[in-house]
């Protein structure tokens, strides 16, 4: 969750806490590097989740 939020653990889930640089107040110029790993990320995800994605 990020942020030092705390969430509940159920057994047998797995939990991804990605570290990202946070986008908020910076320019476009570097936001999009951080736009470009989570589109990655998530891609790869889908990818172990959904092999034929």
């Amino acid at each position: 969750m990020g942020c030092g939020d705390a969430c509940p653990i159920f057994p047998g889930k797995r939990y991804l806490d990605w570290a990202l640089d946070d986008p908020a107040g910076k320019p476009v110029d570097q936001v999009r590097p951080i736009r470009d790993e989570i589109d990655k990320r998530v891609t790869e995800l889908l990818a172990q989740l959904v092999p034929a994605y």
